[in-house]
């Protein structure tokens, strides 16, 4: 399948077609298009042209690109349809995509969207879903599942199987509850089809099943299925009966907003924006990291005044502050990334201890093969090898300092449940540098004798 690409020419002939309301030529034209396609399409437009090009569409092609869209401007389409319009579209979605549209509609919209919507179980299982905190794995989760009761036989298991896959866009797998609903195990198809029909459900499903409760945390319910590598997952409530199911197409969203704020986080942007988010927006977002570095910068120009002196009698000293502050922050940003992937993924393993020995460790080892090549350059270039050796011995304490605080920050964040991407960024960097300073001028000062 070749890649869609939106052209200025593809896009130019859709507004001439919507300006003249040629519907048929429009609808021939986006029939062969995919829905995430025609979101892109439609992020392109303006609002009435937009509106203009979702009531056109079939309503099953419809809720598909509403689900695709930027939620501004999902938000700014439905707006202008009616609350019947909206339960059309809604009729077609999964439940876990109709909730999520529906909670972002004024409160005064949703009660009487829901009263639109036909299908009156579909509306129930929209509103059971609306109780749920949005972060939680019940927010995240749809009612479409196939289930099966472990005292049924095989035969009477399939009949059910065809009447609840008719709802179902995709069977994962197939769930086998009690009947109070509580979850039991899960059931092969291959033990379906080899078994007589006359043998009841409970002599071959298989106990074993991965579940998460509706309370758990979208996070802890992607590692869990990232861990086992699982295409959907059972979601139970607090006494254990079956309510829904998790797709990967969901958790491959969650995985990715996540990676999105932490790298925003990484790079001190304090808020979930976007390019095309407001100045005011985008600079409350950025503003606060940037005070902290400029408050950083301040405190190691501090520094480095109460060393005038010094720096007066050996000026080359000022030309390796920039590398100095440098190697202090990279090294820092280096350690907490790898703690804060590691803590992301579970994979950190062992003691804290034990960590920050490792860490210590390899700066060492990294700070004298650095030092060692920094010492060699700068005896050269300048022939003083006290002034060289005093910047090579800076340069090993202020990567072993940086190391030890790139590591030890994040877990400590982790343990009193801040989330800790925030020390991958301006806030490691900004506190290496200062250390940084202070450290290379403090062993010049005794090295040099001053």
């Amino acid at each position: 399948m070749t890649p869609f690409k939106l052209t200025d020419e593809l896009l130019a002939e859709i507004e001439q077609l919507i300006e003249s309301r040629g519907d048929t030529n429009l609808v021939s034209l986006l029939e062969d298009i995919h829905y995430a396609d025609i979101a892109d399409i439609i992020d392109e437009l303006n609002e009435d042209e937009a509106t203009y090009l979702i009531k056109l569409l079939e309503s099953d092609k419809t809720s598909d690109v509403l689900t695709e869209l930027d939620e501004d401007v999902r938000e700014s389409i439905l707006s202008n349809l009616s609350a019947k319009e909206i339960a059309e579209e809604l009729d077609e979605l999964d439940t876990d995509d109709a909730a999520d549209i529906i909670g972002e509609l004024p409160n005064e919209i949703i009660q009487e969207v829901i009263s639109e919507i036909e299908d009156r179980d579909h509306a129930k299982h929209i509103v059971d879903l609306l109780r749920y905190d949005e972060n939680s794995a019940g927010g995240l989760m749809a009612k479409e599942l196939v289930k099966v009761r472990e005292n049924w036989d095989v035969l009477k298991c399939v009949k059910e199987m065809r009447a609840q896959a008719e709802n179902v866009t995709r069977v994962h797998s197939i769930y086998v509850v009690d009947d109070n609903d509580k979850l039991k195990g899960r059931l092969s198809l291959k033990d379906l089809l080899t078994t007589s029909t006359r043998t009841h459900i409970s002599e071959v499903y298989i106990p074993k099943v991965d579940y998460v409760n509706v309370n758990e945390k979208p996070e802890e319910v992607a590692k869990i299925m990232s861990k086992y590598d699982l295409e959907a997952i059972p979601v139970v409530d607090e006494i254990g009966r079956l309510v829904g199911r998790i797709t990967i197409d969901d958790i491959v969203d969650v995985i990715r907003e996540e990676a999105e704020k932490d790298y925003q986080m990484a790079a001190g942007i304090s808020q979930d924006v976007e390019a095309d988010d407001s100045i005011w927006d985008l600079t409350r977002a950025r503003l606060p990291w940037l005070f902290l570095g400029l408050v950083g910068g301040i405190g190691a120009a501090g520094i480095m005044g109460g060393f005038e002196e010094m720096i007066k009698q050996h000026a080359v000293l000022f030309f390796f502050t920039p590398l100095i502050a440098a190697m202090a922050g990279n090294v820092g940003v280096q350690s907490s990334a790898i703690v804060v992937q590691g803590l992301a993924n579970d994979d950190l393993k062992g003691s804290v201890t034990n960590r920050l020995m490792k860490e210590l460790l390899l700066a060492l080892l990294n700070g004298t093969i650095l030092a060692t090549i920094l010492l060699l350059f700068t005896w050269l270039w300048k022939g003083d090898f006290l002034t060289s050796l005093s910047i090579c011995l800076s340069l090993i304490a202020v990567i072993l300092v940086a190391g030890f605080i790139g590591t030890f920050i994040p877990l400590f964040l982790h343990k009193r449940g801040i989330d800790p991407a925030i020390a991958t960024g301006p806030f490691i960097t900004t506190s290496n540098d200062i250390f940084g300073i202070l450290i290379y001028f403090s062993i010049a000062k005794m090295v040099l004798g001053i």
